[in-house]
């Protein structure tokens, strides 16, 4: 069985690419995502949303774009897209249940 810590940053890192998939051009910003996050509960640090982006940029479900230092801009990838409808199984990232959407 999974520990606690686990399963929660897996559904967290779901929570992340679904917001994107709902946003005007599958893009939004860290700020945003951190602020909707807590609207799920999960009341996480800003620190540990953008470990997430990392993670979930190294995994090829997001782009990262840096070219704002103190905000990243990140955008949902065609990988992510199947990820967070559950066509693709990521290791790290649940899978959403059936007809959920």
């Amino acid at each position: 069985m999974k520990p606690f810590a686990e399963r929660y940053a897996e559904d967290r890192r779901l929570v992340l690419l679904k917001l994107l998939e709902e946003a005007p051009g599958y893009t939004g910003n860290e700020y945003l995502l951190h602020t909707t996050l807590a609207q799920f509960g999960h009341a996480v640090s800003r620190d540990l949303v953008r470990t997430d982006l990392a993670w979930l940029a190294e995994q090829g479900l997001v782009s990262v774009d840096l070219g704002i230092p103190s905000l990243q801009v990140v955008t949902l990838t065609e990988r992510g897209l199947d990820a967070a409808n559950g066509r693709a199984a990521v290791p790290g990232v649940k899978r959403p249940a059936p007809g959920a959407g």
